[in-house]
């Protein structure tokens, strides 16, 4: 009896040295792993890319106006009625066709007497009606042209206003992907230069986040942290930014 309880006592002191060395070896290999685990998360490189590209519009929206002033509503409308149909048959004229002419609705402004003072009565004087009209149309060109011919209208006695043209580029959604693509490119290109200079190389990219996006005429510098959309110019330039993140082996 004496034999097997000792045999035991051994067996038992034998298992604990064991599960002690069991104990530190993963001790030892859950700390080797957390400091990989935390100089993967410290050897970083972050960088910021760039990409830019020089579009032209493929959509143009151009408005313009036109009013009459009578002291009589019903002749102030006929005469605006008159004018319009001048108008449209001018627009039609130069190439603008019914699907690209849009006829807002007319405006009216009752025009009263002044007093002494200048100040308005309740006696009516007039009445101002106004009208506008808007090309839309992928024929950027043509309506640019236009916008600037409009005043020929003078020489048939019709005070057109012309606005300025408002231009856009219709594939803007696919710009950006290619856009966001090649700033991206342009982010590893630069960590890669950084981490040669030391001796190092760069992993996988570890995080991404997409910056300024913007669009503004060719030949502006202007950066605004909201990002623009110009549509005041005919050629444009896109510029996006990408700040990246790459491990660094």
């Amino acid at each position: 009896m004496q034999k097997i309880s000792m045999l035991r006592n051994t067996q038992i002191i034998i298992l604990g040295v064991c599960i002690a060395a069991a104990t530190i070896a993963s001790s030892m290999i859950l700390s080797r792993g957390m400091l990989r685990v935390m100089q993967f998360n410290k050897e970083v490189i972050d960088v910021t890319g760039s990409a830019e590209k020089e579009i032209v519009s493929d959509y143009i929206v151009w408005n313009g106006a036109f009013d009459v002033r009578d002291p009589e509503l019903k002749t102030a409308y006929s005469r605006l009625q008159k004018d319009l149909e001048t108008v449209k048959k001018y627009l039609l004229s130069k190439g603008v066709s019914e699907e690209e002419l849009v006829v807002d609705q007319v405006s009216t402004n009752i025009l009263y007497k002044k007093n002494e003072k200048g100040h308005d009565t309740n006696e009516i004087e007039g009445y101002h009606l106004r009208q506008n009209v808007e090309v839309r149309s992928n024929d950027v060109q043509k309506v640019s042209d236009i916008s600037r011919q409009v005043t020929e209208l003078i020489d048939k006695d019709i005070q057109f206003l012309s606005g300025s043209p408002d231009f856009f580029y219709t594939k803007l959604a696919e710009l950006k992907i290619e856009m966001l693509a090649r700033a991206t490119a342009d982010a590893k290109e630069r960590a890669t230069s950084m981490a040669n200079s030391a001796g190092n190389k760069i992993g996988l990219m570890r995080s991404a986040k997409m910056g300024v996006f913007q669009i503004t005429p060719v030949n502006s510098y202007e950066v605004s942290w909201y990002g623009r959309n110009d549509t005041s110019s005919y050629e444009k330039k896109v510029m996006s930014v990408v700040s990246a993140s790459f491990a660094i082996e």
